[in-house]
């Protein structure tokens, strides 16, 4: 190749480069308002963006891959913990974490109701991001039995039997089941422990304190998912205000998705 012909390659090549770039920087700005959601960006969604960084928070939290790896990344937390969790854990982190117990303890931010407010709304805004899988590498939750993998490749299901199906859709996220509930006796995360719910169930459904309207274990567990507000789990951090901590999946969930939960969280005798 000549001098010529190799300045001419240099000079096409980098024009259609160029080109190329700002093609595509100019078609991803003419989707960012649909990927974010940017009708639903109001007073509130700003109010709380101003929250998380008067508070600092990006020092210890991630989102969309940008702040500090010292605690869970948050991207998707509106989704996985739910508004009446977040309100509760803001308000006093130690009620649900200890440094004994999980080897650290967020500090209490010192947040007013409408801060909390606020700043639920944000991290809902973000949580409806299309952020097309990213982070692009697993972020790992602490404070589980074992480490979760948050945005790791989904898991598939072993077999196409219910059970099967429903196992691997508590591990999935959405719906996230395993950020909240562990499956082993006596490990409380957000919600109670699922282990031995097919037996508990039982019990549950014949106790007089029970309110909700299930006459059978499966039942007990299709309500709680529809509907947690039917019955209040006793514990210290499963409700407030006479509300559940755990949102309703009765209207993210398929009645078969439904149905496959409740045939896996059943065998747990």
């Amino acid at each position: 190749m000549t001098k010529r012909q190799t300045r001419l390659f240099f000079i096409v090549g980098t024009s259609l480069s160029a080109v190329l770039f700002l093609a595509l920087t100019i078609q991803s700005h003419t989707q960012f308002p649909a990927l974010t959601h940017e009708n639903n960006l109001n007073e509130r969604v700003i109010a709380g963006k101003h929250v998380w960084h008067r508070k600092d928070c990006i020092n210890c939290h991630t989102l969309l891959g940008e702040g500090a790896y010292y605690a869970p990344d948050l991207t998707k937390i509106a989704q996985q913990r739910g508004a009446a969790y977040l309100t509760q854990f803001l308000k006093d982190p130690s009620l649900f974490y200890s440094e004994a117990r999980n080897g650290r303890l967020m500090p209490t931010p010192n947040l007013t109701d409408v801060e909390i407010r606020d700043l639920i709304e944000f991290l809902t805004w973000v949580s409806q991001i299309d952020n097309q899988g990213w982070p692009p590498r697993p972020i790992l939750v602490s404070g589980l039995p074992q480490s979760v993998e948050v945005g790791a490749p989904q898991p598939a299901a072993a077999s196409s039997e219910a059970v099967a199906q429903g196992e691997a859709l508590f591990r999935r996220s959405p719906p996230a089941c395993f950020a909240c509930h562990s499956l082993q006796a006596g490990m409380v995360l957000v919600g109670p422990s699922l282990a031995g719910i097919g037996t508990r169930a039982a019990q549950t459904i014949s106790s007089p304190s029970y309110t909700g309207s299930a006459q059978t274990p499966e039942d007990y567990i299709r309500e709680s998912i529809r509907n947690p507000n039917a019955y209040l789990v006793p514990g210290p951090t499963f409700s407030a205000g006479g509300q559940s901590i755990m949102p309703p999946f009765g209207g993210t969930l398929t009645p078969a998705e439904v149905d496959q939960l409740v045939a896996y969280l059943a065998t747990f005798k």
